[in-house]
């Protein structure tokens, strides 16, 4: 059976060390990271994300606030709200809970937050200077999973890897921190021709499209990195993009769902919002 990766035991690891920091940044700057995060309407699954967000700020040690706001707020109040968040120097990240209403722009949303505030790294200047090769804030989930893969020692240089989706929030942005870390990086989606083939020849396969058993045992080499990203509830249960029981004997890593990329992201949020911070600091 191939070695689990879990996002749950690292990420608490992490939160550890993210805590220390915290107590060190208090220490040198008499204050401690502040993340406000903006929830707009009451989706059950937005609430749960953010409540689960707010726990890890306050069990860290950070400030968080979380403001409520209805459907019915209009584009340019919530772009004001955005506005005057940037303009607060105790705030040092901030983050809208994404969908938002329709009548609202995500787009505008996303541009309006000021980038060295952008928690969630989706501002366009932070894409750019991810691409470039810059200093920039990564997307948390893709961040999380470039964690995930070092704390195995798993090789990355030199090694193929393809991702099954091509989102702005998973796929592209883990597309380019696996080419950091100088993989060969195939983007596979709905309109790519022999799915399997490509997959056969990968050594890491990131499943991120968000339908159960995307990934079967048939389209895995041994000893293949499975990184399985999705979330899908089939029969009452949740499980992720890959079918796991099938492929778990193959593969020589990979990741569980519950408890696999999840927790490394709000565990990469925090990350992001102590390098917010100490930018707006330094």
């Amino acid at each position: 059976m191939g070695e689990i990766i879990s996002g749950k035991e690292l990420s608490k690891e992490v939160r550890k060390e993210v805590k220390l920091e915290v107590e060190a940044l208090k220490a040198k700057y008499d204050a401690v990271p502040h993340l406000v995060v903006i929830l707009v309407g009451e989706d059950p699954a937005s609430q749960s994300y953010v409540k689960a967000k707010e726990r890890a700020c306050i069990k860290a040690g950070m400030k968080s606030t979380i403001i409520l706001k209805d459907n019915s707020i209009t584009e340019e109040e919530l772009l004001g709200l955005i506005e005057e968040l940037n303009q607060d120097n105790d705030v040092h990240g901030i983050l809208v809970q994404l969908p938002v209403p329709k009548h609202i722009d995500d787009n505008k949303v996303i541009d309006a937050i000021d980038f060295k505030k952008d928690v969630d790294g989706f501002h366009p200047l932070n894409i750019a200077y991810m691409h470039m090769g810059r200093k920039a804030i990564y997307p948390a989930t893709p961040s999380g999973i470039i964690t995930m893969l070092k704390s195995k020692n798993i090789e990355l240089s030199g090694k193929d890897a393809i991702i099954i989706g091509r989102s702005n929030i998973v796929g592209k942005p883990a597309a380019m921190l696996l080419m950091k870390e100088n993989c060969t990086v195939t983007i596979a989606h709905s309109r790519t021709q022999n799915l399997k083939e490509k997959c056969l020849q990968a050594d890491i396969i990131v499943a991120a499209v968000g339908r159960a058993n995307t990934v079967t045992a048939d389209m895995v080499k041994d000893g293949a990195v499975i990184i399985d990203v999705g979330v899908n509830r089939v029969d009452g249960k949740l499980v992720g993009d890959v079918d796991f029981e099938n492929i778990k004997d193959k593969a020589s890593f990979i990741t569980p769902v519950p408890g696999g990329v999840g927790p490394m992201t709000i565990a990469s949020l925090l990350q992001n919002t102590i390098q917010c911070f100490k930018g707006l600091m330094e």
